[in-house]
C-alpha cells in the first residue's frame, strides 16, 4: 500500500470575520507516520475539523506548511489517495447501496494503489467485508444510521486511499452501535493499514481506537498535549490502565482552558 505520512509545520489558520479575523489554529506542529491511527480531541470550536480540512487540501493555511508524503495535499487528492468520512454518510439516495460503493471506481477510472496483497476491492467484496452483503440492492433511506455508516466506510475502502480523514463519523450513532463499529473499523485499519486522522469529541473512543491522541486547547487551537496509547487490543473501557489514560487526557484538556469536549 502507498505509505503516507502527515506533516503540519507551524500551521496557523484564520477565518475572515470583518476587521477581526478568527484564529482557528495557531502554530501547530504535527508529525504522523505512515500507517498510524491518530485521534484529535479538543473542545468545540478548537479547530479539529479545520485541521482535517487543511490536511485534505480543502483549506490553505494562513501560515505554515501541510505536507502529505512530502507533497502538497493537492497532489495526493489528484492521486485519489485521500479518503473522507464525516458525521453524515452522504450516500446518494437514488442509488442502491451497491451502486454507492461502486461510485468511486466509476468516477476515478485509474488503477490506483492496491490496499494490500489480495485485498478485496469489488463492491460485492466490500459489502461482505462490512456486513452489508444482503442489503446490496437496498436504498439508503431503508437502512439504519449505523448501516448507512457501514456503507460509507465501504465506499471509503473502495477508493483505495492511503490516508483516511474521519470527522466524527460515528457521532450520531447510539453508544452500542458506535462501539461495535469502532471495533470493526479498527480491524479494517489493522488489515489495510492506511494512515488515519480521527476527529472525535468522545475521549473513550479516542483511547479505544488510537495509537496516539492529540489534544487541542480551546480556540485558538494549539496542541496542548500528546498521549501515546500502547494498550493491547481489544481494549477494555473498565480496565485501570484504560481509565488512567482517560484521566490523563481529561487533565490535559482542563489545563488547556476548557475541560468540555
Amino acid at each position: 500500500m502507498t505509505e503516507v505520512d502527515v506533516q503540519l509545520r507551524g500551521v496557523t489558520h484564520q477565518f475572515a470575520n470583518g476587521d477581526t479575523p478568527i484564529t482557528a489554529l495557531e502554530n501547530v506542529h504535527l508529525a504522523v507516520p505512515p500507517g498510524a491511527f491518530v485521534s484529535i480531541v479538543g473542545p468545540s470550536g478548537c479547530g479539529k475539523s479545520t485541521l482535517l480540512r487543511l490536511a485534505a487540501g480543502l483549506l490553505t493555511p494562513t501560515a505554515g506548511t501541510v505536507l502529505l508524503a512530502g507533497q502538497p495535499p493537492a497532489q495526493l487528492r489528484a492521486q485519489k489517495q485521500i479518503g473522507w468520512m464525516a458525521q453524515r454518510p452522504a450516500l446518494l439516495p437514488w442509488r442502491t447501496i451497491r451502486e454507492n460503493i461502486a461510485l468511486p471506481g466509476q468516477v476515478n477510472r485509474h488503477p490506483g494503489a492496491a490496499l494490500s496483497e489480495g485485498a478485496a476491492r469489488s463492491p460485492d467484496d466490500l459489502l461482505q467485508l462490512v456486513g452489508l452483503a444482503e442489503f446490496a440492492h437496498a436504498y439508503p433511506h431503508t437502512l439504519s444510521g449505523g448501516m448507512q455508516q457501514r456503507a460509507a466506510l465501504a465506499r471509503t475502502l473502495a477508493t483505495n486511499a492511503a490516508l483516511w480523514l474521519m470527522d466524527e463519523p460515528f457521532a450520531a450513532l447510539d453508544e452500542l452501535t458506535r462501539e461495535r463499529l469502532a471495533e470493526e473499523l479498527r480491524e479494517l485499519w489493522r488489515q489495510f493499514r492506511p494512515t488515519v486522522l480521527w476527529v472525535t469529541h468522545h475521549l473513550a473512543e479516542a483511547v479505544r481506537l488510537s495509537d496516539r491522541i492529540i489534544l487541542l486547547s480551546a480556540r485558538p487551537g494549539v496542541i496542548s498535549g500528546e498521549i501515546p496509547v500502547t494498550l493491547p487490543h481489544p481494549r477494555d473501557d473498565t480496565a485501570s490502565a484504560f481509565q488512567a489514560v482517560l484521566r490523563q487526557a481529561r487533565a490535559i484538556l482542563q489545563a488547556g482552558g476548557n475541560g468540555r469536549v
